[in-house]
């Protein structure tokens, strides 16, 4: 079951019922007795890399079900997304030591199947009152998400919890069933915006030459250095040509004093997070870059901030030729204050 995204929390509250939008991996845990399955959005088994999962799984959830939930590391007063996917590794020693140094955390908050009873066709409100009878007595690592049916106390949430790594606000209709790949939930998430040095970009995959398929933005740190922070993407086809264009003036030469220009070592690009850099998440893909002149200044619309890196695609808003590219720096960005993580996540171990 899927969500679509909308701008705000909706008005009227009545028919809704409000959670928390947790920021880690969605999961959906199969129990037969013994057996085990824990899957992601996309099929694929996720049991090797969470092992420490295996016990209070059997443990604590009934004979059997089904349910979903997100698999979550909880740090020092925040969610680490970042810890999570370290998680993703080929060396089962490797994740073995990683799930004693930073063991990670189910939140559920669904309920599809119980004994023999299939829950898709309930109303979630049916569905939410089993989940809470039959994990009435859960404890950590598995936690219950939050849910309210007020609204004043989901914007609450919305604006204080995103200091803690969460995502915004999820909205399910209280009478609805579970519509698996459908988009019938709603999800509010933090956007803002901020004005980005244009460092380069990369080809568009079916547009080598042709089309661009996004830019490589920078903002300048404390110390007057600019740091690759993400990439903007999600161009029309028709601008993605016209960017071609737009931008060829900026590639002359644009290597000779370039902040990144020792990234167009192979070496250096595969053993760190630099534009071209290669990692498990990006095996196969081309991700060489073209660098162009540190002139251009664009603006985009960003959700949140994963330590100094935009956690997801910024969007193109408009260009700024009044603003110096020296201007662009992490000191325009909000920060939001971290709440107590523990007063929504009462144990993280």
């Amino acid at each position: 079951m899927l969500a679509k995204r909308v701008d705000e929390i909706p008005s009227d509250a009545e028919g809704w019922s409000f959670e928390p939008k947790w920021d880690g991996f969605r999961v959906v845990i199969f129990r037969n007795d013994d057996e085990l399955l824990l899957q992601s959005r996309d099929g694929k088994p996720l049991d090797r890399y969470f092992p420490e999962l295996r016990d209070p799984l059997l443990r604590q959830l009934p004979m059997q079900c089904v349910v979903d939930g997100e698999i979550v590391i909880a740090g020092e007063g925040r969610l680490e997304f970042d810890a999570l996917t370290l998680r993703i590794h080929p060396a089962a020693s490797r994740v073995k030591t990683l799930a004693a140094q930073s063991p990670a955390s189910v939140v559920f908050f669904d309920l599809l199947h119980i004994e023999s009873r299939d829950l898709r066709n309930e109303p979630f409100s049916v569905r939410r009152t089993e989940l809470e009878r039959v994990l009435a007595n859960i404890q950590a690592p598995l936690h219950l998400t939050p849910a309210t049916r007020d609204r004043a106390t989901a914007q609450d949430w919305f604006t204080r919890f995103e200091g803690a790594g969460l995502d915004g606000v999820i909205a399910k209709p209280v009478a609805g069933p579970y519509t698996p790949d459908k988009r019938t939930m709603l999800k509010i998430k933090h956007e803002r915006d901020c004005d980005c040095v244009v460092g380069g970009f990369r080809w568009h995959k079916d547009g080598e030459g042709t089309a661009v398929g996004s830019l490589l933005l920078g903002l300048y740190n404390g110390a007057g250095k600019l740091q690759h922070v993400g990439v903007c993407a999600s161009f029309t086809a028709a601008k993605r040509k016209e960017l071609v264009e737009f931008l060829a003036p900026y590639r002359e030469d644009a290597l000779r004093d370039h902040p990144w220009a020792a990234w167009a070592d192979e070496d250096t690009q595969a053993s760190s997070r630099m534009p071209g850099g290669q990692s498990r998440w990006s095996a196969g893909k081309d991700l060489s870059w073209e660098p162009v002149r540190i002139e251009l200044v664009v603006e985009v619309a960003y959700e949140h901030m994963q330590g100094d890196r935009f956690r997801h695609l910024a969007h193109f808003r408009r260009w700024r030729p009044d603003k110096p590219s020296k201007d662009c720096t992490y000191e325009q960005l909000e920060v939001v204050p971290p709440l107590e993580l523990m007063s929504i996540f009462p144990d993280n171990r």
